[in-house]
């Protein structure tokens, strides 16, 4: 049998992550989103989205990548969010049965009223 790759991005909810004031959370998690949606326009993000009802609140995003680890993993710690020490990345190799998956090009939400919005 043969299987397709992905690379793969956990992000976390920090341990040590910096309080904020509702105006900057907002303000960080609009800079995150536009960070992810140039990464999905660029190709090198195939999916992404947040995490609910998770056992672990920890648990916020996941993504899946068109490129290698490093390249996930360098793109993935420029996100805002991660600099300001809010979020911590995982990366690991997500495997499947070759041709399981199709994806779509879809518009991304930049900002937190866009993905609030129908």
């Amino acid at each position: 049998m043969q299987f397709d790759r992905y690379t793969v991005i956990l992000l976390t909810l920090r341990p040590d992550a910096p309080e904020m004031t509702d105006a900057e959370a907002t303000a960080l998690q609009n800079r995150h989103l536009a960070h992810g949606a140039e990464m999905q326009d660029r190709g090198l993000v195939l999916a992404r989205g947040p995490l609910t009802d998770q056992d672990d609140e920890r648990y916020r995003g996941f993504s899946i990548w068109s490129v290698d680890h490093e390249t996930a993993r360098t793109h993935a710690e420029a996100d805002p969010a991660v600099r300001a020490g809010r979020l911590a990345v995982t990366v690991m190799t997500w495997m499947m049965p070759a041709g399981n998956l199709h994806f779509s090009k879809v518009h991304p939400p930049r900002s937190v009223a866009e993905a609030t919005t129908d």
